[in-house]
């Protein structure tokens, strides 16, 4: 009869009746393999530039992995520690993909790790179109070293558009989550020039803005509300007027744009209110429903091009806001709008101030013009002696107690018009130029836009891009007969600090894209259906489990739980967040790797607190089929060697080796029954052979020897 699962073990070993079920290591508490994760299904990355070229790469290799992830230390221009794909050449390429061959592995890629996120925002909060460029060039350069080398596979892009109060997030309402005690009421929010991807300012939650009281028909305005008996009526200008709407001082309705502020009789001054961050909500929502009433309008051909052009909606009246539900302003959106708002009415009031006699003044000046032709005609035809009688007093001072001087009327005219022309020259210029700024803060409401949105449209944009390239890349190769699998992008969640962190905002950052590559694909002439399906197949998710775990430090809990019990429902989120990933088949790539939830340490799985077991499970009850790579770090500097990190997951999943399970003998023999041991045991050996074994000579025939 065959034994299976007894290991190398013969007939004369003693273990060999036992074979693992005895070992402690294969016992019900220790068995860990129960999701069939085998040593072959776990690959390792190597970051190129700490590994310096081909031939430490396949020195690499020799210890033993199927799959290996190439990563880019560099970016830009390569260096020693900081390869970049660029510093590889057609001989390297070749190299690597023998390599590849002759040890039947798989490469798989990630592009520079300097890269994180691809909206182009730089370390002051700008967006900058040609920091965008640049990071999409890298993941090219990253697609076309996958493809000579790789002949296929993911290629691995850091996500983290932007940061953002984790307090506030769309996904955290129930409030789980916290960055620092207090940041609900500190959060800012950064708006931006949509024009230019500057920085316009931050709207800070804490901090409340000075604003009008805008007369509405409410109850707070005493005149119009007691005069039509708060119902609905009908104004002078046969305009329906309904609770909570603008009116002017005769109660008829007018837009936003006309509103004008309460009036306060009594005290004979405009009524103003500090506004908090709840009135900017409520104002976003009132902001919200004029906008998509204007892109109703718009829809339906009922904007003019001159009122397009002027509305302060303008941004929302193009194709990618397909629904109605696309078009909403943002609480810091209506924050900034406020100031500016405030900008643009001082402005034109002081322009209106100082040009309030503009056309007195150029009436004045003509007519002293005209005064002063007609007394130089004068003055030229009277004699010497008689021109003293033309002579005028100039105006008094101090009540005639200083004498004044007598001159002539065109001495006299040119003074008074040079004074004139003066107020002119200074109303004119400051009326313009106050009208100016009124006009720039205007233009500038019409274009300003949450660095969220607008870093959500530029992120959909690059990554929809690469998606294509690897796309086209793809189809070449299998032009070639070279493709062993299709290329694809596979967006890695980064840190929690971060926008793309969260599953939730993974997920978004993944449909958004590939809803855009939809749209560019049926540009191109694809029908709707196949367009979603290429977009699916060259965007996917990267899935880094320590990354996740890192969310640990900024779970709240329950104060009055226990720690252990609020860990379990950390790990029970985690894994409920994955579930819902890998249901609708977005993850095709994992890395695996461990820490205690605040740094990325990068230790081997099992070492940390990351529930690496249950993740797994999860995602192969969902059909996971995809590489998972293991990415050493501290076992570098920690341990022997980074492979060690390789081979402590072989143990932490219980990889069988040496045999395979049966019925007879269920339990395999593991990693962990050899790992660090002496032919087959992890216990020092009782007995010594060769010139370890003591001399024979000068011994009893008992084999004791003789001191």
């Amino acid at each position: 009869m065959v034994e299976f699962g007894t290991g190398y073990f013969n007939a004369m070993d003693r273990e060999y009746d036992s074979g693992m079920i005895d070992m402690p290591e294969n016992t019900p508490s220790q068995k860990t393999n129960d999701v069939g994760v085998t040593a072959g299904d776990i690959g390792m990355s190597l970051g190129l530039g700490p590994v310096p070229n081909i031939p430490a790469v396949q020195g690499k290799l020799r210890a033993g992995s199927k799959k290996v992830e190439l990563g880019f230390m560099g970016q830009g221009k390569g260096s020693g520690q900081g390869h970049t794909p660029g510093m590889y050449g057609q001989k390297q390429r070749q190299a690597l993909k023998e390599m590849a061959k002759a040890n039947r592995i798989d490469f798989t890629t990630h592009a520079s790790v300097g890269v994180w996120g691809l909206a182009g925002q730089d370390r002051q909060g700008n967006f900058s179109r040609e920091q965008k460029e640049a990071s999409v060039q890298e993941i090219k350069r990253a697609i076309e070293f996958a493809s000579d080398v790789a002949e296929g596979g993911p290629i691995v892009v850091h996500t983290g558009e932007f940061q953002r109060a984790i307090s506030e997030a769309q996904w955290n309402k129930d409030g789980k989550f916290e960055s620092y005690p207090g940041e609900e009421e500190r959060a800012s929010y950064r708006v931006v020039d949509r024009r230019t991807g500057g920085l316009v300012s931050e709207a800070r939650k804490g901090k409340a803005i000075a604003k009008p009281i805008w007369n509405r028909y409410e109850s707070d305005n005493d005149e119009a509300w007691d005069k039509e008996g708060g119902k609905e009526y009908i104004d002078s200008n046969g305009n329906k007027v309904s609770q909570g709407d603008y009116v002017d001082y005769w109660g008829n309705k007018v837009s936003r744009a006309e509103r004008v502020p309460m009036y306060d009789k009594e005290n004979g001054v405009f009524k103003a209110k500090q506004y908090k961050w709840d009135d900017f909500q409520n104002e976003a929502k009132d902001m919200t429903e004029e906008a998509r009433d204007v892109w109703r309008k718009w829809k339906n051909g009922e904007l003019s091009k001159t009122e397009r052009q002027n509305s302060i909606w303008r941004r929302f009246l193009d194709n990618q806001y397909k629904r109605e539900d696309d078009v909403y302003v943002k609480p810091e959106e209506a924050y900034i709008v406020a100031t500016l708002e405030t900008n643009a009415a001082n402005a034109r009031g002081l322009s209106h101030y100082y040009g309030r006699s503009f056309n007195d003044t150029v009436e004045q000046m003509e007519k002293l013009k005209k005064a002063l032709v007609f007394y130089e005609k004068i003055e030229e035809t009277v004699d010497e002696e008689e021109k003293w009688k033309l002579k005028r007093q100039v105006d008094q001072l101090a009540a005639g107690l200083v004498p004044t001087d007598a001159k002539m009327p065109t001495e006299i005219i040119k003074k008074q018009l040079a004074g004139v022309e003066s107020n002119f020259k200074h109303a004119k210029e400051t009326a313009a130029a106050q009208w100016a700024q009124a006009m720039e803060a205007e233009e500038q409401i019409r274009n300003i836009q949450s660095a969220e949105s607008y870093a959500m449209e530029e992120s959909y944009d690059a990554y929809a891009r690469a998606g294509l390239y690897a796309m086209e890349k793809s189809k070449a190769l299998q032009k070639q007969g070279k493709l062993k699998r299709d290329l694809f992008i596979a967006m890695e969640n980064l840190y929690p600090e971060s926008y793309g962190s969260h599953p939730d905002e993974l997920m978004h950052i993944l449909q958004g894209s590939r809803d855009r590559m939809a749209t560019m694909l049926q540009q191109k002439g694809y029908n709707e259906s196949e367009a979603e399906k290429m977009a699916e197949k060259s965007l996917k998710v990267t899935f880094d489990t320590g990354h996740m775990n890192m969310w640990r430090k900024y779970w709240k809990g329950d104060p009055d739980s226990s720690p252990e019990k609020n860990d379990k429902e950390f790990e029970d989120w985690m894994v409920g967040t994955i579930d819902k990933m890998a249901k609708k088949k977005m993850i095709g790539h994992l890395h695996l790797v461990d820490n205690y939830g605040y740094q990325d340490d990068h230790l081997a799985p099992g070492e940390g607190n990351t529930p690496i077991k249950r993740i797994i499970k999860k995602l192969k009850e969902n059909g996971f089929d995809g590489d998972m790579i293991v990415e050493p770090g501290a076992d570098y500097t920690t341990d022997n060697s980074g492979f060690h990190s390789v081979m402590k997951t072989w143990k932490h999943f219980g990889s069988p080796v040496y045999g395979a399970s049966s019925g007879v003998t269920p339990n395999a023999r593991g990693w962990g029954n050899i790992h660090q041991g002496y032919f087959g045991m992890t216990q020092s050996p009782y007995f010594t052979v060769g010139a370890y074994v003591p001399s024979e000579e000068w011994s009893l025939w008992s084999g004791v020897p003789l001191e």
